[in-house]
């Protein structure tokens, strides 16, 4: 009678025994030329460090020359337009008295000088 082998399927015969067989292994160095990692294709980029909307917001300011308000760590308010800037500080021209560098790490806020105007103007902000 023949009994069902149970790891493969294959019918055989009582009387016949397993045999050795010998492992075929692949090279594992073949293996991964052809089926290269999923790794790098399933990982998240990294957001941006910057999004350049603080570049995009100077530069425009510095081309229509806008009357800013530059608010200091310490209360102090600076006004005048922005001439040029750089990763850390803020060239302030003034129409009185000299201009002004003035390092980002000191800068409260800035805004500009005509939505001072509507503030004082009963502006709920």
């Amino acid at each position: 009678m023949a009994n069902r082998n149970t790891s493969g399927g294959a019918y055989r015969t009582e009387d016949e025994t397993p045999t050795n067989r010998k492992l075929i292994r692949p090279n594992l160095a073949e293996l991964g030329d052809r089926y290269p990692t999923r790794s790098f294709q399933q990982r998240k980029q990294v957001p941006p460090e910057q999004t350049n909307a603080e570049s995009y917001y100077y530069l425009k300011q510095m081309a229509a020359k806008t009357p800013m308000v530059v608010v200091l760590t310490d209360g102090e308010e600076v006004r005048g337009w922005i001439e040029w800037y750089d990763k850390g500080c803020l060239k302030v021209n003034r129409e009185r008295g000299p201009n002004l560098l003035i390092p980002k790490a000191s800068i409260k806020y800035l805004y500009k000088q005509a939505e001072e105007e509507g503030m004082r103007g009963g502006g709920n902000r």
